[in-house]
C-alpha cells in the first residue's frame, strides 16, 4: 500500500513478533508457593466475566520446576522473558519452553505472575519467593492450549510491572503456542507445491517465523533496479546466484518487478514503474534473461511448482504517471520477454491498492487489449478510504445496502465479476497485500497498545483474510512482520529492540495476530473455496471451503455488529449471536470439530444436520464431512475455479 513505497528498494525486509493484550488476571492461588499453579485454557468466544478461568478441555498450560541463579542488576523490579533460541517466541504444542522472571527485589518478597490469552483468560498463574537483588527464577512450561499470550507479574511488596521493550508497551511479555491439529484437521497432498494458498512480506528469510506462521509464498526481489542497478547487460542468468533461502525450495518465490534503476529510467532516478523505461526493446530484453532464470529455478528448486509467478506494478493507482496505452505497452514487454524464456510464466497486476480500484483499473484498460499481456490478477487489499485498523473493519459496511459494495466483501465481488467478463478465463486471483494498523493517530509508546487494541487487531487480520479466500482469491498475503517506522501497528509481531519499530527486527515477540495467523493458515491451506454460505442473517459471515482432493469441509463462521464495536467504547470479545451451521443431511446427528480463533478443539454434536454455534467477532472454524450439503448451501464466486 501506499504506505511502504518508502524508496526501499531491493530487499524486502525481515520482520517479526510481538506481543498482546491481558485482561484480568484470575484470583492468585490460594496458597502461596514456590511452584506456580496452572489452569485450564478457556475459550475466547465464551469468555468468562469473572475473576477466575473457566476450565475448557482444550488444553493445559503448566509451568513448574523453577531453578534461580544470579543475574545483572536492573533498575527494574522485575521483568519477563521466554528466551530461547526459537525465533519469533513461538512453541510448538506440548513442547518445552523457558519462562523466566528476573527480579531485583529490595528484600525478600513474593512474585506473583500470570498468563493470559488475548482476551485476559488466564491460562497459569501463581507465586514464586524471591530473594533480595538481581536474581532470574526460571520456570519450565508445557502447553497445549494454543494461542497468543501475555505474561504478567509483579512483586507483592516492592510492586514494578514489567517493562516496555521496542514497541511493546508495558505491562507483559508475550509468546505464542501453535495448535496441534493432527487427527483434526486432515493431511493435504499436494498435486503442486502453489496450491498453498498464504503468502507474505516481512519476514524474508526468516525461516523459522515463516514455518511458525504457515507461510508458503514470498517476494523474490529480480526488478532490474535490483539486478542491474549500475548498467546494462551486467545481469547473466547463467551465472546469477539464487538466495540460499530459496534454495531450499521450501517457500515459495513470488518474482517481483517493479523498479527501473536511474539510469533506463526517463527521470535519471530510481522509478518505481512509474513510467515507461527508456528503451522498452533493451527492457524486454531483461525479461527474458529473467525468464530464463525463474525457469531454472523452478525445474531446480522446486519442481512441484506448476508455474513461475511475476507481479510487475505495485499500486499503479498512486504510483504511475504515464498514460494507460504506455501502461499495456509496459505489460506488453514484460509478458513477451518473460514468455519467451519460460514456459510456465504467469504475469500478474495491475496490482491497486484496493480490490476495487484494480476492478475499475481491469475495466479501463480491457478495451486497450490488456487481457493480451497479463495471465493472471494481483490486488492489495485496502478495502477503507480510511485505512484498515480495528475501527475501520472489512464488513463495516456490509450491511448498509447503500453501500455494501464499499465493503470488503462488496469490492471482492466486483474484482472477479469484472476478471469473468473482460479477462481470461480461469485466471489466479491474489491478494498480496493487505495489514491492519492500530487506529489512525496512535503510536507506539509504553502504555499503547493496549490488551483490547491487540486483541481486535488479531480478530481483524484473520476476518480480513477470510474473506479475501472467501470471495474468491486463490492466495492471500499478510502485511507485516514485526513493527516498522512511520506506520503505526501493522506488524503482526512486536520489535523489542526499536521503540519505533525497525525493518529487519530479529528480536522478536507476537501479537494475537500473529498466532490467529498461524491458526488460520494451518487450518485453510490446502483448501478450495466454496463460497459464502447462502442465507445467513445479517451481521454473519461465513465462507465454506473444501480440502483438496474432495477432502473435509472447513467453514469459517463469526459476527460482527458496529454498535459494540468502536475505540471509544471498546472492541467487545464478548458479544454474542446463535447462528445454526448445515453440516449434514435434515435428519441426521453427529458430532463435529470446533476449533477457536487459535485453533483450540472442542468437539459439538448436532441433530437433524445443523449445529448451534454462539459467534462471536473472532472467528470459529468447523469441521465436518458432508461435502454436498456445504456445496449447496453457498455460492461459488464468479470466475474462481479451484485447484
Amino acid at each position: 500500500m501506499k504506505l511502504f513505497y518508502l524508496l526501499l528498494s531491493s530487499s524486502l525486509f525481515l520482520a517479526a513478533c510481538g506481543g498482546g493484550g491481558s485482561g484480568s488476571p484470575a484470583t492468585d492461588a490460594a496458597n502461596a508457593s514456590a511452584t506456580p499453579q496452572s489452569a485450564a485454557g478457556t475459550n475466547a468466544a465464551n469468555a468468562t466475566t469473572s475473576a477466575n478461568a473457566k476450565a475448557l478441555t482444550h488444553g493445559t498450560m503448566q509451568c513448574g520446576s523453577p531453578t534461580t541463579s544470579s543475574a545483572t542488576s536492573s533498575t527494574n523490579l522485575v521483568s519477563a522473558d521466554t528466551p530461547t533460541a526459537q525465533s519469533g517466541r513461538i512453541f510448538a504444542s506440548g513442547a518445552t519452553f523457558p519462562l523466566a522472571f528476573t527480579t531485583n527485589a529490595p528484600a525478600a518478597d513474593t512474585l506473583t505472575w500470570s498468563v493470559t490469552d488475548q482476551v485476559g483468560n488466564v491460562a497459569a498463574s501463581g507465586h514464586l519467593h524471591v530473594t533480595a537483588g538481581a536474581v532470574t527464577t526460571t520456570l519450565s512450561c508445557t502447553s497445549t492450549l494454543a494461542g497468543y499470550f501475555a505474561v504478567s507479574a509483579k512483586l507483592d511488596t516492592a510492586g514494578g510491572q514489567l517493562p516496555s521493550a521496542g514497541t511493546r508497551p508495558t505491562g507483559l511479555a508475550t509468546f505464542g503456542v501453535l495448535p496441534n491439529l493432527s487427527g483434526i484437521v486432515p493431511t493435504v497432498t499436494y498435486a503442486h507445491q502453489d496450491q498453498h494458498r498464504f503468502g507474505m512480506q516481512g519476514e524474508d528469510g526468516n525461516t523459522s517465523v515463516l514455518s511458525s506462521l504457515g507461510i508458503s509464498t514470498i517476494y523474490d526481489h529480480r526488478e532490474m533496479s535490483t539486478m542491474e542497478p549500475n548498467g546494462p547487460n551486467t545481469f547473466n542468468p547463467s551465472t546469477s546466484k539464487v538466495d540460499p533461502f530459496f534454495a531450499t525450495g521450501n517457500v515459495m518465490r513470488m518474482v517481483r518487478l517493479d523498479g527501473i534503476p536511474a539510469w533506463a529510467s526517463p527521470t535519471n532516478a530510481f522509478e518505481d514503474e512509474a513510467q515507461l523505461p527508456t528503451d522498452l526493446t533493451y527492457y524486454q530484453n531483461y525479461m527474458s534473461r529473467l525468464g530464463t532464470e525463474s525457469n531454472s529455478i523452478r525445474t531446480t528448486y522446486y519442481p512441484h511448482q506448476s508455474a513461475n509467478y511475476y507481479q510487475l506494478t505495485w499500486e499503479p493507482d498512486s504510483q504511475w504517471k504515464g498514460t494507460n496505452s504506455q501502461f499495456v505497452q509496459l505489460y506488453q514487454a514484460v509478458h513477451q520477454g518473460v514468455h519467451s524464456t519460460d514456459p510456465h510464466a504467469v504475469v500478474m497486476g495491475p496490482t491497486d491498492t484496493a480490490p476495487a480500484g484494480t476492478a475499475n483499473h481491469l475495466k479501463t484498460l480491457a478495451s486497450l487489449g490488456f487481457a493480451q499481456y497479463i495471465d493472471g490478477v494481483t490486488t492489495h487489499g485496502y478495502y477503507d478510504v480510511n485505512g484498515t485498523s480495528p475501527s475501520y473493519v472489512p464488513e463495516r459496511q456490509a450491511t448498509d445496502p447503500a453501500n455494501a459494495s464499499n465493503s470488503l466483501i462488496g469490492q471482492m465481488r466486483a474484482l472477479r465479476s469484472e476478471m469473468a467478463a473482460d479477462y481470461k478465463p480461469g485466471m489466479k486471483l491474489w491478494s498480496t497485500e493487505l495489514g491492519i494498523s492500530y487506529d489512525n493517530g496512535t503510536s507506539y509508546g509504553p502504555n499503547y497498545p493496549n490488551g483490547n487494541i491487540l486483541y481486535a487487531q488479531g480478530a481483524v487480520v484473520a476476518r480480513s483474510h477470510l474473506i479475501i479466500l472467501g470471495e474468491g482469491a486463490d492466495q492471500t498475503w499478510i502485511f507485516y512482520g514485526a513493527d516498522f517506522p512511520g506506520l503505526t501497528g501493522y506488524g503482526t509481531f512486536f520489535d523489542l529492540a526499536d521503540a519505533q519499530g525497525q525493518y529487519g527486527a530479529q528480536n522478536i515477540s507476537p501479537k494475537p495476530a500473529a498466532m490467529s495467523v498461524a491458526a488460520m493458515t494451518r487450518i485453510l491451506d490446502g483448501t478450495n473455496t466454496l463460497g459464502p454460505v447462502n442465507g445467513t442473517p445479517s451481521g454473519v459471515y461465513a465462507y465454506a471451503f473444501q480440502q483438496l482432493n474432495n477432502g473435509a469441509v472447513i467453514t469459517a463462521l463469526w459476527t460482527h455488529n458496529n454498535n459494540v464495536w468502536s475505540a471509544s467504547s471498546g472492541y467487545s470479545s464478548t458479544y454474542s449471536v446463535g447462528y445454526s451451521l448445515a453440516v449434514d443431511a435434515p435428519g441426521t446427528s453427529g458430532t463435529v470439530t470446533v476449533l477457536d480463533e487459535m485453533g483450540n478443539p472442542t468437539t459439538m454434536s448436532y441433530s437433524n444436520g445443523r449445529v448451534s454455534l454462539s459467534l462471536t467477532e473472532s472467528p470459529i472454524y468447523v469441521v465436518s464431512k458432508n461435502a454436498s450439503v456445504a456445496s449447496s448451501n453457498s455460492t461459488l464466486p464468479k470466475g474462481y475455479v479451484p485447484s
